[in-house]
């Protein structure tokens, strides 16, 4: 086969501070094929935007970095440390969660995105206002010729949200992170950004890491889902397998919190307990041993690493859900009352699934 057209292997990524060192990322490795959707999901702070933004360089330079990403046969983290700025914006680009922190409101829209035509691809300030123009057109903005002359907050969330897509599409990238693209718009208004995103990656032929909290939006548009929790992977696999036999007590709890349409009305959710884990100096022991249902004593005495199933399902637990083993240990828990860390334990009222 192929070498995938991007690979990260064991990135780590550390932020010193005055109370310790914050482990924002740790360990994480997956693979991308050229025109493939990966769907990364989790809580806030389980490191997808840290991941992310490490991969365009975008860290602040405090940031200590290990691990190895490469892209196109290309050392990402060397192309870095060689200054080599047109590596980002023209093979790989990101597309950010809050549209009018990302565009400069006293510049007009059109003179932004030809900011970067001009700078990346060497086109005089005309030709690019023109390609400008074009884009705004491509990316479905009606009037493109009016709304290059416009500022941000002359237009709508979804409508800036679209500029920005243009600005990243502008040099014709092979892969586009998507962090969060649709944050700022309202749920009429995100359909038709996904919608677009996903038409231009098929149009272009580009790859996409989409990194979204909405697990509906994961499966209905991404090939492949990668769950981050305290800053791990726990669960990768093509998404149907995730949504349809999930591993991780992690992947099992978010599936379960979410709203399904065949629950009665005012159905009481079912919420993960806890909180998300200090990641300055953790301690070692699975991350989400102390709120887990299946946890066991040996989930707070080690970290649990990868281990795979049929095909490229992988996930990093001592007690999967939806194993005998899993099953055994609910059942105990369940008749404790409590989990290993001491955490209450009651059966679930409904069956999981999504």
């Amino acid at each position: 086969m192929a070498d995938p057209q991007l690979s990260v292997r064991d990135l780590t990524v550390r932020f010193p501070t005055t109370r310790g060192t914050v482990q924002a990322v740790n360990g994480v490795s997956f693979e991308l094929e050229q025109g493939q959707m990966l769907g990364i999901v989790g809580e806030s702070g389980s490191g997808k935007s840290v991941t992310a933004k490490t991969l365009m360089n975008l860290l602040p330079r405090t940031a200590e970095i290990e691990g190895s990403v490469m892209f196109d046969g290309q050392d990402v983290r060397q192309a870095a440390a060689d200054g080599r700025d047109h590596f980002w914006g023209v093979e790989m680009t990101m597309v950010f969660q809050d549209p009018m922190t990302s565009l400069n409101p006293v510049k007009k829209c059109g003179e932004q995105i030809a900011e970067t035509i001009r700078y990346h691809l060497g086109q005089s300030k005309s030709e690019a206002l023109a390609m400008a123009e074009d884009l705004l057109g491509q990316v479905g903005i009606p009037e493109p010729g009016k709304r290059v002359s416009q500022y941000p907050h002359e237009l709508s969330g979804g409508l800036r949200q679209r500029v920005v897509i243009a600005m990243a599409l502008a040099c014709q990238p092979k892969l586009l992170i998507a962090d969060e693209p649709t944050t700022a718009v309202d749920v009429t208004v995100q359909r038709h950004i996904l919608n677009l995103l996903d038409s231009l990656r098929e149009e272009r032929g580009m790859s996409m890491i989409l990194i979204t909290h909405d697990l509906g939006v994961a499966r209905g548009r991404c090939d492949d889902v990668a769950v981050m929790y305290a800053g791990r992977i726990v669960e990768r696999s093509a998404t149907e397998t995730l949504f349809g036999d999930s591993r991780h007590p992690y992947t099992d709890a978010l599936l379960r919190s979410i709203p399904r349409i065949d629950q009665p009305s005012h159905t009481r959710l079912d919420p993960i307990p806890g909180r998300p884990p200090e990641l300055i100096n953790p301690p070692v022991q699975c991350a989400y041993a102390p709120r887990c249902r299946y946890a066991q004593p040996d989930c707070l005495k080690s970290i649990p690493e990868a281990q795979g199933v049929e095909g490229m399902h992988e996930f990093a637990c001592h007690h999967p859900a939806n194993t005998d083993q899993g099953r055994e240990a609910l059942a105990a828990n369940v008749a404790a009352g409590r989990n290993a860390s001491g955490m209450p334990v009651a059966g679930y009222a409904g069956t999981g699934g999504f």
